[in-house]
């Protein structure tokens, strides 16, 4: 399948971005609550700079994967969660090529340095310049959440307005393509 379907056949996906505590994950929270309230199937990814660890020593899902299994996959009646090895972390394109074709939407925390549109979120108290527009000027960036006001040359959308924030993505990302 060449790239141009590949891409037509996957859900949209929209990326959080902000320094680390702005409040992504917080507002990320509520807009996915309120999109869930919508009746919209939602795929999360969450970037991790650091390693992380949920498989653990002397659980059998952990026996398996250091006897040398490159995926464990661990599944019970109601979800499931794979452990898979990597050399290089994979794109977050390829994650949503992989592993969410059957949602609406995606949305991310993180991946400032991907080509997702980006939704960058903004908390004056937090006394940084913006990602995405102060440092360069990254072109996929589709809106800024702040509780100030600011002059910019994209929507700047109330950041204690979560439903604001969700009907603003509902609108960019969703009934757009239906």
């Amino acid at each position: 399948m060449n790239r141009s379907a590949l891409s037509a056949s996957l859900p949209p996906a929209v990326s959080f971005v902000a320094r680390s505590g702005t409040g992504k994950t917080t507002l990320l929270e509520k807009v996915v609550a309120e999109l869930k309230a919508r009746g919209w199937r939602l795929g999360a990814i969450k970037h991790d700079a650091h390693r992380f660890e949920i498989d653990h020593p002397g659980k059998d899902s952990h026996r398996l994967t250091a006897a040398g299994a490159d995926v464990m996959l661990i599944s019970s009646p109601d979800k499931l969660a794979m452990v898979r090895q990597h050399r290089e972390s994979p794109a977050v394109e390829e994650l949503i090529a992989t592993y969410f074709a059957d949602v609406d939407l995606v949305l991310t925390e993180g991946f400032k340095g991907s080509s997702l549109p980006k939704i960058e979120v903004h908390r004056a108290g937090h006394g940084s310049t913006l990602l995405c527009r102060d440092e360069r000027h990254d072109p996929t960036l589709v809106a800024v959440a702040s509780d100030e006001p600011l002059e910019l040359d994209v929507p700047v959308l109330d950041l204690n307005d979560p439903a604001a924030v969700a009907g603003f993505v509902e609108q960019h990302f969703l009934v757009s393509r239906t």
